[in-house]
């Protein structure tokens, strides 16, 4: 799978660059190709304290009540030992994709938030993406089936 990242927000697209960045609108021409910007659960730079501390955990919850009709709550906490919110070492974004097809965008400021966010989804089924952001190390992902 193909990754490009857009050169003004840092969103990243899968397999190829859209018309228009879906989080800033920057065109196409902002977007470049990056093979291997984001680390990946057992990927040979992400073991260890670093993988431990940002490969996103989803939790999926099959029934939610929030919303008349139903829905499916995606729970994304950023590492199995909470990353740290400081200034100087944070997540400055979670994304979510479903499919490749990018959902949503959650901002977090240091020292006033946790490293976690979560949507409500109409859809039932598909593969879900969390990609994540860290000031100090990048881009970090993991994948879940709903």
């Amino acid at each position: 799978m193909k990754t490009f990242l857009c050169k003004v927000c840092g969103h990243i697209a899968f397999n190829e660059a859209p018309g228009f960045c879906p989080v800033c609108g920057a065109p196409k021409t902002s977007f470049v190709e990056k093979p291997d910007i984001i680390q990946k659960p057992g990927s040979s730079q992400g073991k260890g304290e670093a993988e431990a501390k940002h490969i996103p955990k989803i939790v999926i919850v099959k029934k939610c009540d929030l919303v008349s009709g139903g829905c499916v709550d995606v729970h994304a906490k950023i590492g199995e030992a909470e990353h740290p919110m400081l200034k100087e070492h944070h997540i400055t974004f979670i994304d979510f994709y479903l499919d490749t097809t990018f959902l949503s965008r959650v901002h977090l400021t240091p020292e006033r938030l946790n490293p976690a966010a979560a949507l409500h989804l109409k859809r039932t089924s598909g593969e879900l993406t969390v990609v994540e952001h860290c000031n100090v190390h990048g881009y970090w992902m993991a994948t879940a089936i709903l």
